[in-house]
């Protein structure tokens, strides 16, 4: 192995895939990234064996080659180096990596077989989702943090997604509250499903989050392929076909809770308030929470304001009011203030609406004027 790569490439690369290795006692080569170039790229892959990623950037090879090195020594190397320092030589040298600059560094990083490293899985590419990555990305982001890990229902520890002719649905629960991001494609848009069936699966949280910091701000396509219980998704570089970065994730096996059942059709009382305002006084509100959180809202038929009040033995009390357009009758109910504002911040709308049930069902928080997002918050009991 020998090749010339610009640092800041190289930096990006380990950035990419580093951040899924880990101290493994069991499976030390875990803890590695691979690298390996062959005449016009070089790729570095990482894995934990339920989520790999792998990334590739140009680079002038002399000599190909392949090695195992360890992921947080190299990215500590590298960063190490100073901005002026515009590209770097890796050589390798017997199990050893040679990093050298122009500017007379040089380390010595011990490395590993690449024999002894997990094989990623290869995809059949002819069958593809693509879609349009920054789509992709704000919708997962509206969701992610929703999940939560269970080991009791696996299936929830992750989020759902299903894919349409014209239509993609991201859901995620942890039983206590339920985010859905809808999106819609015209028949002229940038959207192609090339399967000959509509399709769903279950994506562990985890690899969620990586696939949002890998796919790019500047509009790209992101390509899905699918095995039988795995799946990839892909980026490529602008100016040609070439992957730049491949995320493949298990799927979760079992199946997703029929989570649409739960959505109320209608409501008792519904309330719509300025977004930023009622952020506002919920946070607010929350300092007085307790334990658990706690914050009530207080609503009068034929009103036109809603109290927002919380009371902790301990630290006090918060009693306020915000202006409101209220249908339907008299309530007074209680949630979890960090669960509403987690519905409100990933709501862009200057207003949303709020629905009721009564005091025990699930309510729903909408943005005003957008029908592709939805949060369902279930109440604190009185």
């Amino acid at each position: 192995m020998n090749f010339t790569i610009p640092t800041k490439e190289f930096k990006k690369g380990l950035g990419i895939t580093e951040r899924i290795t880990g101290k493994n006692m069991t499976l030390p080569i875990l803890d590695n990234v691979l690298i390996e170039n062959d005449t016009e790229y070089l790729k570095i892959s990482a894995t934990d064996l339920e989520l790999g990623i792998q990334w590739w950037g140009l680079c002038k090879t002399e000599k190909e080659g392949k090695i195992a090195v360890p992921a947080r020594l190299l990215n500590q190397v590298i960063g190490s180096l100073s901005a002026s320092e515009e590209t770097v030589n890796i050589k390798e040298k017997g199990l050893s990596l040679v990093v050298e600059s122009s500017k007379k560094f040089k380390t010595n990083v011990k490395g590993f077989s690449s024999d002894d490293f997990p094989i990623i899985p290869s995809f059949f590419k002819d069958v593809f989702i693509e879609i349009d990555g920054r789509k992709m990305k704000e919708a997962l982001t509206s969701v992610v943090d929703v999940s939560s890990i269970s080991n009791i229902r696996p299936e929830i520890s992750g989020i759902f997604m299903y894919f349409g002719k014209d239509s993609v649905r991201f859901v995620a629960t942890d039983s206590f509250r339920l985010a859905e991001k809808v999106l819609k494609f015209a028949a002229n848009s940038n959207y192609k499903n090339k399967f000959d069936k509509d399709l769903e699966f279950i994506i562990p949280q985890k690899a969620v989050k990586e696939l949002i910091n890998i796919i790019p701000e500047d509009g790209r396509s992101i390509k899905i392929y699918m095995s039988e219980s795995q799946i990839l998704f892909e980026t490529t570089y602008l100016n040609n076909n070439h992957p730049e970065v491949n995320l493949v994730s298990r799927q979760i096996e079992g199946q997703y809770p029929n989570y649409q059942e739960i959505i109320p059709k209608s409501s008792k009382t519904r309330i719509v308030v300025d977004r930023d305002e009622f952020m506002k006084e919920v946070k607010t509100a929350g300092i007085f929470g307790g334990k658990i959180n706690e914050i009530s809202l207080g609503i009068k038929k034929g009103g036109n304001e809603i109290e927002i009040t919380s009371q902790d033995a301990d630290s006090g009390e918060s009693n306020q009011s915000l202006d409101a357009k209220i249908e339907g009758g008299d309530l007074k109910v209680s949630f979890n203030w960090k669960f509403v504002l987690d519905g409100l911040q990933n709501i862009k709308s200057p207003e949303i609406s709020f629905e009721f049930q009564g005091s025990e069902g699930p309510a729903v928080i909408r943005p005003i004027g957008d029908d592709s997002y939805l949060y369902v918050v279930m109440p604190i009991k009185l």
